[in-house]
């Protein structure tokens, strides 16, 4: 099922195709297809090309491994994303090696993580990414180092039938795609004054 965006403008295919599907297939995913997913969030920008990003991934191929990282996601997302074939930790690195801190560790972490949806777009793949995650259980599964801080997981996989969601998950599913306007978002000379 695909649901594009309604752009306005023109923008890249992979960028109107990009969701986050909570149904998945656990149909698997090639080892070269993860590969050139991460890769994809190692050529990602960042301050002074600190790569801040490190991540954790968990497949469904090893079931203990998989329970573990399922047991980090929040309840809510736990009972959806466990029919996915891959999960996967974003962590930035919180400060320079000097000891300064990387204000903007987050912010290029996110830019990682960004290629890699559109990365996983473009091999046919979706990647739902979650805030909903249980920060000092995943420190702890996985014995972070200090300095490293979870900022969100991703359920990977092909998109499966959405028949197979509870009422209110499939609810969601099928609801269209909305985005605020430009209007909203983009401003000229002051706050609240639109550019467009």
């Amino acid at each position: 099922m695909k649901k594009l965006a309604s752009n306005e403008y023109p923008i890249l295919d992979q960028l109107r195709e990009r969701w986050s599907p909570r149904a998945f297939s656990h149909r698997p995913i090639s080892i070269e297809s993860i590969k050139s997913i991460l890769e994809s969030a190692r050529w990602a920008a960042s301050c002074f090309n600190e790569q801040p990003w490190r991540f954790i991934i968990a497949s469904e191929t090893q079931p203990l491994s998989f329970e573990i990282a399922l047991s980090c996601l929040n309840e809510w997302n736990r009972s959806w994303a466990s029919s996915a074939p891959l999960i996967l930790f974003a962590f930035s690195k919180e400060y320079f090696e000097d000891g300064k801190k990387n204000f903007h560790a987050a912010y290029d972490t996110g830019q990682a993580v960004a290629n890699m949806t559109i990365q996983a777009t473009t091999l046919g793949l979706s990647m739902h990414q979650m805030a909903g995650i249980l920060s000092e259980k995943i420190c702890a599964s996985y014995n972070v180092p200090l300095g490293f801080t979870p900022v969100c997981a991703a359920a990977i996989g092909y998109q499966g039938n959405t028949e197979n969601l509870t009422d209110d998950l499939r609810e969601k599913e099928l609801a269209p795609r909305t985005r605020k306007p430009l209007s909203e978002l983009v401003y000229a000379e002051k706050w609240n004054e639109t550019a467009f």
